[in-house]
C-alpha cells in the first residue's frame, strides 16, 4: 500500500459555551485536517489545531509545512514503512509540532488500516475504555462553581479547574468550588502558566492548609522556567504536573533528571504526534514517573489518536481528553465515542474514523 496523495482541508466546529484559559479564549474549535491516500483507496485521517498561543502553530503554518515540507516526502512511500515515514516528517522542518502530528497521526491510522487492526492493540494495548475529567472554563468563582456542579449533576467524578489570571481570586476559587461539589469529586488545577513561583507556592499551600483536597496542580509557572518550576514541586505536597514546559524528548529528558515536576502532561501537539509521545513515555516510565494524556481544543480526529495512546501505554495513569464533550456537534463518524465521561475504543483498524463532515477542502498534493 503505497501513499499517492495528500490533502488539507479546515474544520471548525462551535462550542456549547466560550472556553476561557489564562492564555486564550476561544467560542470555537479550528482545525487543520489532513486526509493521506493509498493506491488501494484506504485514507488517513490527522488532524492541526492552530494554537499559537500555546505551540505557536498558526493555521498558515500548519498549511504550508504539511503541503510544502511534509507531504512531497511522503508521496510514493509504502505505509509499512512507519518508523521510517515519521523520520521523514520530523526531519522536513524545524518546530511546527502541529503540523508533524496531523502527518505522524494520519500515518498511524493508515498503518493500523494496512494491518487491519486498532491501533492500540498494534501500540501493545489491551483496555478501550477509560474515564476522562472534565474541565471548567475560567471565570468568577461562583460561575465556576456552578459549572462544577452541572458538571458532577452529569455524572463527572474528577474537575480540572482552570486557574492562573489571579492568584488570590484563584485560591477563592478553589474554595468556592471543593464547597460547591462536596468532598467526593476530584479536583484539579491548571494554572497555563499563569503565576510567578512565589505565586504558585503561596497558592497551592493556602490549598494544602485549607484541606481543599486537590490532586495536582498542571503547569503553575511560565514554560521556560524551569528553575521555578522545580521550586515550586520542592515547596509543596501537592503533584505538580508539566505541561508546557514539555514539548519534546529532550524537554522530557531535562524535567525528569532535574525532578523538576511529579508528572508529565503528554499532547500530541506538542511532541508532534504519536513518535514524539512514545519516547517520553519511555523516558518517564523508565524514571517512575507518571503521566496524564491531554489534548488542546480538538476535534475528535487528534482526541481519538490520543485515546489510542493511552491504552498502549501503562504509563499514563489520568485522563483529559474532554473536547469533544465540550463541543456543540460531532462532524467526526466513528473513532472514540463518548458515553458521559467514559471513553470507548473503537475496534476497527486505525483509528476508526470512517469519515468527516463539514471539511472545506483544499487542493490536493
Amino acid at each position: 500500500m503505497k501513499i499517492t496523495g495528500i490533502r488539507l482541508g479546515k474544520l471548525s466546529i462551535p462550542l456549547k459555551k466560550p472556553f476561557k484559559t489564562a492564555l486564550r479564549t476561544t467560542s470555537t474549535v479550528p482545525a487543520n485536517i489532513i486526509e493521506i491516500r493509498t493506491d488501494e483507496g484506504v485514507c488517513g485521517y490527522g488532524e492541526a489545531p492552530p494554537t499559537a498561543a500555546i505551540t505557536g502553530d498558526t493555521d498558515g503554518a500548519i498549511r504550508d509545512a504539511v503541503g510544502t515540507r511534509i507531504a512531497p516526502a511522503l508521496i510514493g512511500r509504502d505505509v509499512s514503512e512507519l518508523a521510517d515515514s515519521l523520520d521523514i516528517v520530523e526531519r522536513s522542518l524545524i518546530g511546527n509540532t502541529s503540523g508533524k502530528a496531523a502527518a505522524d497521526i494520519a500515518l498511524h491510522d493508515l498503518w493500523g488500516k494496512l494491518y487491519g487492526l486498532p491501533l492500540y492493540k498494534l501500540l501493545g494495548g489491551t483496555k478501550r475504555e477509560f474515564a476522562t475529567d472534565y474541565t471548567i472554563s475560567l471565570n468568577s468563582p461562583e460561575e465556576m462553581a456552578g459549572d462544577a456542579r452541572e458538571a458532577v449533576s452529569e455524572g463527572y467524578e474528577a474537575l480540572k479547574i482552570k486557574v492562573g489570571n489571579d492568584f488570590r481570586t484563584d485560591m477563592e476559587r478553589m474554595r468556592t468550588i471543593r464547597d460547591a461539589v462536596g468532598g467526593a469529586i476530584l479536583l484539579r488545577a491548571d494554572a497555563n502558566q499563569g503565576w510567578t513561583p512565589k505565586e504558585a507556592i503561596r497558592a497551592i499551600k493556602f490549598m494544602e492548609e485549607e484541606g481543599l483536597d486537590v490532586e495536582l496542580v498542571e503547569q503553575p509557572v511560565a514554560s521556560h522556567d524551569i528553575e521555578g518550576l522545580k521550586k515550586v514541586t520542592d515547596a509543596v505536597d501537592t503533584i505538580i504536573l508539566a505541561d508546557e514546559a514539555v514539548y519534546s524528548p529532550r524537554d522530557a529528558m531535562k524535567i525528569l533528571s532535574l525532578r523538576a515536576a511529579d508528572m508529565i502532561n503528554i499532547k500530541l501537539m506538542k511532541s508532534g504526534g504519536i513518535g514524539g509521545a512514545l519516547k517520553i513515555c519511555a523516558m518517564a516510565e523508565a524514571c517512575g514517573v507518571e503521566c496524564m494524556i491531554g489534548a488542546m481544543m480538538e476535534s475528535k480526529v487528534s482526541v481519538t489518536a490520543a485515546a489510542h495512546l493511552s491504552m498502549a501505554r501503562r504509563v499514563i495513569t489520568k485522563y483529559d481528553l474532554d473536547p469533544p464533550i465540550l463541543c456543540a456537534s460531532d462532524p467526526v463518524k466513528g473513532g472514540v465515542t463518548y458515553k458521559g465521561a467514559l471513553l470507548t475504543l473503537s475496534d476497527a483498524p486505525g483509528l476508526g474514523i470512517e469519515s468527516i463532515e463539514g471539511v472545506e477542502w483544499e487542493e490536493s498534493r
